[in-house]
């Protein structure tokens, strides 16, 4: 007779298997899709699981948020059919009139959803600069803030905030900290872990990762009548993700460690390549012993630095954007995260009203070769230049 391990398989292996997904009918190993927008009660009229019409959730949502849940090391997740209804559904969730503590630059659909609050009076709204610790602890009002919204690594700069110490900041002032780590997915940074209280990502990006699919994702430490109204606001505003691309999201999810690894590695390759570079004036990324979020990078991260950066290069706007014209391998797109390099020139991306360097160039590193990325770069900075 063979004795059963009772050692928990790492947590690699548990999301590769999702969660150890069989189909208890069929024996398959890969969920359906169940796309029902009603569901039958049972002979007592009673409903059979936690939601009776779509706007509940369904067998692929739920088993979705389980898998992230897992990942982030939380009580519970709420998928949303984007990152911003995800964020809309914090921002509601507020009482009118609360103090909201946000950085100065971060991903600009927030930062325009934070300012619209603002201008309808629904909430007040102060600023920090993105990874100044001291920054953030004099916009914190105590017994006043209600939220302190963190990103890091923070869009475009990647500058990194210490989550650790954000979290003691925003719990001497009775204020909830949600964290943006969208950039560093659970494999990488456990916000939660750290002293978040809610953990916010766009699952769009690294979770998913094969731009395919739109997902928002909101994990906590505890379920409280916080959580409640949250989720009581997805079933209202009819925003929870649906079947198919919590099919896709799971589908993702199981290679996300191995996508993660790749995209970091080339994307420290890219950047210890350009910085320095004679046509390239600085270069964001935290993976480099330079920049000044490397100590808190590491600390918070599992020693990867993630996918992300960002190169302000020589010259004009116009020289910025032509190197996204002609760049051969990298696509000239919006988004990050997925298994593709893209470049945007941000400035025009995110509009003339938000405070973003005018030659300043994100790129999202994908899983291809990195001496193809960098001879790619190589080439569209040169052809910019002349």
């Amino acid at each position: 007779m063979t004795e059963k391990s009772n050692s928990r398989p790492a947590l690699q292996t548990r999301i590769v298997q999702a969660l150890r997904y069989i189909e208890e009918q069929s024996g398959a190993v890969v969920p359906a899709i169940q796309p029902a927008a009603t569901y039958a009660r049972d002979e007592n009229y009673d409903i059979r699981k936690p939601y009776w019409y779509r706007r509940d959730g369904s067998e692929a949502t739920a088993h979705a948020e389980a898998i992230i849940a897992e990942l982030e090391g939380a009580a519970d997740t709420l998928l949303f059919a984007s990152g911003m209804s995800a964020a809309t559904a914090v921002i509601d969730n507020l009482p009118t009139g609360a103090h909201v503590v946000a950085p100065e630059v971060m991903y600009h659909g927030v930062r325009m959803q934070l300012l619209a609050a603002e201008a309808k009076g629904r909430i007040r709204l102060s600023s920090y600069a993105a990874g100044e610790v001291d920054a953030l602890r004099s916009a914190v009002v105590p017994s006043d803030t209600a939220l302190v919204w963190v990103e890091t690594p923070n869009n475009p700069n990647w500058e990194v905030t210490d989550i650790e110490a954000a979290a003691g900041i925003a719990r001497a002032a009775g204020a909830t900290l949600i964290t943006d780590c969208t950039a560093t997915p659970p494999n990488m940074t456990r916000a939660l872990d750290l002293g978040a209280d809610i953990s916010f990502h766009s699952a769009t990006k690294y979770l998913a990762g094969h731009s395919d699919v739109t997902a928002g994702a909101l994990s906590v430490r505890t379920v409280d009548a916080r959580w409640e109204g949250i989720e009581l606001i997805r079933k209202l505003q009819g925003t929870v993700l649906q079947s198919f691309d919590a099919w896709l999201l799971i589908r993702g999810m199981r290679t996300l460690f191995l996508r993660t690894e790749k995209a970091s590695a080339n994307a420290m390759a890219v950047a210890r390549h350009f910085e320095g570079h004679p046509l390239v004036e600085r270069v964001h990324y935290p993976g480099l012993a330079s920049d000044p979020g490397h100590a808190v990078a590491a600390k918070q991260t599992n020693g990867q630095f993630g996918g992300m950066l960002s190169i302000i290069v020589k010259g004009s706007e116009q020289t910025a954007i032509d190197v996204c014209r002609y760049c051969e391998t990298f696509y000239p797109a919006t988004s990050l995260g997925g298994v593709e390099s893209l470049i945007e020139h941000r400035k025009t991306v995110s509009g003339e009203g938000f405070p973003v360097h005018p030659r300043l160039l994100r790129l999202s590193i994908g899983i291809e070769e990195a001496a193809d990325l960098i001879a790619d770069l190589e080439q569209a900075l040169k052809r910019a230049a002349r």
